[in-house]
This record gives structure tokens, sequence and C-alpha cells, in this order.
């Protein structure tokens, strides 16, 4: 193929050359490409910096970075089409090759030397989700000026925060949001994020929720319409794909929010509600007869067989069995550390387990089904396409459940996503992870081709960081270490918005930001807070516990005799058990001892009063 048009691009990789002389470096990307980068007189370069961090300029350091070997760059730059080699028939494209010369206008250091990532710094995390809540509770709530009232929420947020022309309020995205201020405050012990975690649980009680008293169950509205005074309750889901239908996706989000606020509090409100909407699930979604849960249910008779349901009669998939985990199951279980939860996660597992691996037809799991497990590869959307996170994030929450219920499938299921989704699912030369891809070639064809796009999703750069962090945190290869510096380094140099807050939607191939339609907002029916700050949250419980080895500190603030037996316990995920232990806590700022360590259980005070708890997690040192 002869290039004869210049093109703007990024190449990821790291230093093996550097001619000082010729003003030339040669980098190695992720999948062994070698790649030679020109510098010029204009080249420039920065670190990558945190929210809330200014201008960090690296171009004064770069020819020091450049000489060290291993060291990462991203560099943007321009191809320029190079000396033109033809065979015997030039006048045919195809005969014709050219090396293009590649030259930097931009370099992006992750960390300064080799093995250094910035990302990795004990609080990093826990200041980039103390930015991020700050930025919506400014922009949902004009937060501190204003008092945090949640009748002001908008689902629709523009780039820089504003709202404009909503006035619809999903339950989803007000649960994912208050999930995301819940997961603030367990890492901050900030009043404010709990103050807002607290009354959005309270505004979707009072509002989205519907309490059925003659079968004793909750449900959730699709969200509330809101035209000054008068509100409109919707019941079944607005979007083309559920229309008048009750998604089980949406049941589950909805507890999102509520039970990682209940883990802070033990408010027994919130696990009332909870209890009953898994007796809805156990009800009308589970498949009695067979196995799984169903995706929707007639809101008129709750039936998942109804004519009504149309192409979503009688379907199971990804999100009616595999979103209970993430969403709030694994969050309900370091609540409770009750036996039926842990079974509830068990059974979730082994039916992803038995049912989603393909791998005799595509590496990629199936994830739409009808009601006997047989594939569905014509639905919607999707077709017999896959969702690159959604094989992630099975890994993630595997190794998860490895840890609660050890068994051999977990694992090797586990590890066959990780050895397999590199090639398929990751951008190696630019860095990051793609979207919806096909799962299958076409005829003649050698990749998975896109959907419709090559852009990369910032909640499926969340799945594939945590999914690496912990395989390599529990599992010590430095394989999944490497994929994991490599996808949170894309993540970093190019999602952060340092200019409006928070992060963007999508990012280009490349990693510039894509900011067209519904990808250029910072509230919509897909981004609410909630996987920018679950990756906080989960990302800095990784990597200081498992990976760096440092301590971490969490909050929680329980209600008088709210938690079972008094007993509360702060465990920040399910990790290897003995990995970690309660070091050191303290009650309302004061020392205390009534705590055993090993089970990560506080045995609170009897008292009349919220009281404040400060817990210091640490890694077990004999681990290493």
């Amino acid at each position: 193929m002869d290039i004869n048009f210049t093109f703007s691009d990024t190449i990821t990789g790291y230093v093996t050359n550097f001619n000082l002389k010729e003003r030339w470096f040669t980098v190695v990307t992720s999948d062994e490409k070698k790649f030679k980068i020109h510098l010029t007189d204009n080249s420039y370069a920065r670190f990558v910096r945190n929210l809330g961090e200014p201008y960090q300029d690296a171009t004064g350091k770069m020819n020091h970075l450049l000489a060290l070997q291993r060291q990462m760059v991203f560099a943007y730059g321009t191809f320029y089409p190079g000396e033109s080699k033809c065979g015997e028939n030039p006048e045919k494209n195809n005969d014709c090759d050219s090396k293009p010369i590649f030259e930097a206008q931009q370099l992006i250091f992750p960390g300064e030397g080799p093995g250094n990532y910035r990302f990795e710094e004990p609080d990093w995390w826990i200041n980039q989700i103390d930015s991020i809540a700050h930025s919506y509770l400014e922009w949902q709530f004009n937060h501190p000026t204003e008092e945090i009232d949640y009748r002001k929420y908008r689902t629709i947020l523009q780039l820089s925060g504003e709202k404009k022309g909503d006035y619809l309020q999903e339950t989803d995205t007000i649960s994912r949001l208050v999930f995301g201020f819940a997961s603030a405050y367990l890492l901050t012990g900030k009043e404010e994020f709990l103050e807002a975690a607290e009354k959005g649980t309270q505004y979707l009680r009072d509002h989205m929720r519907f309490y059925d008293q003659d079968e004793n169950i909750v449900y959730w509205y699709h969200g509330v319409k809101v035209e000054g005074e008068k509100e409109t309750k919707l019941l079944t889901s607005e979007f083309g794909d559920d229309y008048d239908a009750l998604p089980m996706y949406e049941q589950i989000y909805a507890l999102a929010g509520p039970t990682q606020t209940m883990r802070i509090t033990g408010d027994r409100k919130i696990m009332s509600d909870i209890d009953r909407t898994l007796d809805l699930f156990e009800k009308y979604y589970k498949d009695v007869d067979g196995e799984g849960y169903f995706s929707h249910i007639d809101p008129i008779t709750l039936d998942p067989r109804a004519e009504s349901l149309g192409h979503n009669k009688a379907r199971k998939n990804w999100n009616s069995v595999g979103d209970h985990a993430p969403a709030y199951l694994i969050n309900l279980y370091l609540a409770t550390g009750k036996k039926e939860h842990a079974e509830f996660l068990e059974y979730t597992f082994d039916t992803i387990t038995r049912f989603f691996p393909d791998y005799l037809n595509s590496p990629f799991v199936q994830e739409k089904f009808f009601e006997d497990w047989s594939k569905d590869q014509s639905w919607g959307w999707q077709q017999n396409r896959a969702v690159a996170g959604h094989n992630l994030k099975i890994a993630w929450n595997l190794l998860r459940m490895q840890s609660l219920t050890p068994k051999d499938e977990y694992l090797d299921f586990a590890r066959k996503i990780a050895e397999v989704m590199p090639e398929v699912g990751c951008d190696r030369q630019r860095g990051g992870w793609y979207d919806v891809v096909d799962r299958v070639y076409k005829p003649d064809g050698k990749h998975h081709q896109y959907a419709w796009h090559d852009r990369k999703a910032w909640w499926q750069q969340e799945q594939a960081i945590l999914a690496y962090l912990i395989l390599h945190g529990v599992l010590k290869d430095n394989e999944y270490q490497k994929y994991a510096r490599e996808v949170t380094a894309f993540y970093n140099a190019f999602f952060l918005d340092n200019d409006d807050g928070a992060v963007y939607f999508n990012t280009l191939a490349n990693g510039m930001p894509y900011l067209l339609g519904n990808e250029r907002l910072k509230g919509s029916h897909s981004m609410s807070g909630y996987h920018s700050m679950e990756l906080c949250f989960l990302a800095a419980v990784y990597t200081n516990l498992l990976v760096k080895r440092e301590p971490l500190n969490l909050y929680f603030k329980p209600y008088p005799n709210a938690f079972e037996d008094n007993k509360l316990r702060v465990s920040p995920d399910i990790l290897p058990k003995g990995s970690v232990y309660i070091q050191e806590c303290f009650i309302d700022d004061k020392p205390y001892t009534d705590f055993n360590a090993g089970e990560l259980i506080v045995n609170l005070p009897k008292t009349d009063k919220q009281v404040k708890v400060r817990v210091k997690i640490s890694p077990k040192a004999w681990l290493d």
C-alpha cells in the first residue's frame, strides 16, 4: 500500500533507543511492534496529571526521559509519506510500498522513569474521586453555595456541567451518582459526600420506589418527569430496546447507590428495600423451571413470557445475570456477611461460568440468550457482537468471587478472558480498549470488525483496569501488571477533563476526546459519575492493598444499633482471605480497640448517636 497522504495518530510504547544528535527515538509497543519517532523543534512533553492539578510540563526533562530504556511514553504526531518502493507494476497501488515518517508533536509521560507511574501513588485515586464528586455536587446542586436538593437533579449535563432542556430524573442515574458519592465518603470521610448519598437514597425512596403491599415486594420506577411543581412517574422504560417493559438491569441499578450507602450507615430502611427488591427478583425474574434470570417482565402481569415484550420475551442476558454482583450484591454481602447473599453470588457466577463461554466459536463470551440458554444472535443492536467491557467485567468479578468461594472453573474462566482479550479487544499500538466488535471474523477477514466505530468509552477502560489490577494483585502475574499499567496510563492521560472536571465519555482511537452528540455530555442515561468513581474506589483498594502494599483508610458512619449484633464489617472488597487486616481504628477521632483485626469487623460501642469510624486497613506483610 502506497501511503501518499498525511494523518495524525498516537503511538504508545517503551523507549528502546534515543539519538540526541539526530533527534529521534525508538519504541516497542505492547504487542512488540517497533516504531521510529522523530522530534521537531516544536515537540513538547508533559506528565500525566490528576484532576485538580496544574499543567505539569516535561519538555525540559524530555531528553533525559527518552534516554531511559523502558520509559513508557505516549507520542501524538503526524505520519508523513516516505520514499515509495514499487515493484514491476507501479501503476497498481498494491504493488507499491512506502515507509512513512512519524514526527511527534506531543509526548505524554505517565511517570518519571521506567516502572514509575503516578497513578500508583497512594493518594492518586483518592484525590481523583474527591475531585469528581465535588464536580457533580456543584453541577447538580450548586454546592456548596446552595443546599443539596435532589429536586434540582437532572439526568442531562453538558460538557461543563450545565443543565439544559431536560427535566427527566432517571432512577438508575440518580442511584449510580449516589453510589459515587458513597464511595467518595468511604475513601475521604468528607461529610458532604455522605450527605449527598443519604439525601439521594431518601429521594429514591420517596419518589422512585413502589411498594406492593399485597405481594410485599418493592420495584422501582424508570424515572420521574418534573415540570414545575408537577411530577409524573414513569413506570416502564422509555428506551427503545426496553420500551414499555420492566428491564431487570434498571431494577438492579436502582439498588447500587442505596446499597453502597447502607454499607456506611447500616440504615435499616435501605436494607428493607433491598430485601423486598430481591424478593421481586426471585418471584418474577427468576426462571424457576430452568436457570438464571429473565431480562424483562411485563409491567402489568409481571410475566417474562408475555407477548407484549416482543423481542424481549423470555430472554436472558449478561445484565440479568451478571450485573447483580458488581452493581449491589458484592457490596450487600460485604455489609452483611450473610450466607444467603454469598449463595446468591455463587448462583450467578455458576450460571455465568456454565453458559457464557463460547470459545469454540469466538474469543468473546456469548451475551444474549433465549429461555433455554440457546444463543440469541439476532437481538436488536447486539446481533452476534461482543462488548469488550463485559468480557473484562466477568474476569474482574470472577477474581473477586474466587476469594469468597474458590472454584477451579472461576479461576480458569478469568484467566482465559485475561489471556485472549488483549489480542481482540485492546488497541496495543495506541493504548486503551475498544467498544463493540463482531464476535467472529467476516469472510476472509483477519480482524474483529468494529460495530460502529473505533472509539473508546470510559467505562470499558474501567473494566480493563479493574480486571487486570485484581488479576495481578491476587495472582502476581507480571503480564497482568503490564496490561493494568498500560490501560491505566491511557485512561489517566486522555480521559481526565482537566478543564471542566470529571472524565470524558469517549475518546477517538488516538486518545483525543470525542465531543459530539451524547458523547459530549457529563450526565446522560449512560453516564452519571458511577463508573468513574467506582474505578477510583476499587483502584485505590487494589493498588494500595494488593499491588503496592500500602495501608488504606476507610470511613463509616453507622446509626445506633443499625448493624446486626452491632458489628460493622469494614472489608473494602472481597479480597483473598487473610491478605489484609485492621491495623488501627478510631471512633469520633479517638483510638478504639474493640475490633477483630483478621475478620475486619469493628464491634461498635453501645450508643444512642451516630458515630464516625475510621479504620486503617493494611496488607499482611508475610504475603510477599
